[in-house]
């Protein structure tokens, strides 16, 4: 399934807010995170643990948000998996053999270890600055403008992220050759 279907929950959360409200948003936030891991784990015929996780999150912060009519449920779902990530990320760094980032890209893309473990601290604080980040615009700035960041800043974040990292892996990889 294309990696770009997973777009669909938050794109479905963000017209739902804007049309209706918050908690409409969360219902249909949480119907599309359930459809999305369902195809994923037909069509790939694996369960993925970060889905899964990503989507019993979804479901229960969700639900309280709609039970309770509190939006800051659901704003704890991005700092939860962000926190999840950068701890992951850490332990593998200092516990493990290979940091995670290598074990999934290692096959594709040569570098050395140390140039691995860089990337893999990076991405280790992206996650932790951006789960706090998230938490700190959800409960100092207005609902909207949380709305707004969680959709755009991250993404745009997210993808300067990659970018920088992407120009880091190719300079290293030009550099050995």
């Amino acid at each position: 399934m294309p990696k770009t279907l997973n777009l669909l929950p938050i794109i479905t959360f963000f017209i739902f807010y804007k049309i209706y409200n918050i908690f409409i948003a969360s219902m249909f936030l949480i119907i599309m995170s359930g459809i999305i891991f369902i195809l994923n784990s037909v069509i790939d015929k694996k369960i993925d643990k970060i889905n899964l996780i990503s989507f019993l999150l979804v479901s229960i912060l969700g639900f309280l948000t709609i039970f309770f009519h509190n939006s800051q449920f659901i704003k704890w779902k991005i700092t939860i998996i962000y926190m999840f990530f950068s701890i992951a990320l850490l332990i593998s760094q200092f516990f493990q053999k290979k940091p995670i980032i290598q074990k999934f890209l290692e096959k594709n893309i040569k570098i050395s270890d140390i140039f691995w473990k860089k990337i893999n601290f990076f991405w280790a604080l992206f996650f932790l600055f951006c789960s706090i980040l998230n938490i700190y615009i959800a409960l100092c700035f207005s609902e909207e403008t949380w709305v707004n960041f969680k959709v755009f800043g991250l993404s745009i974040l997210m993808f300067f992220s990659i970018l920088i990292t992407s120009i880091y892996i190719n300079y290293k990889t030009l550099k050995n050759k």
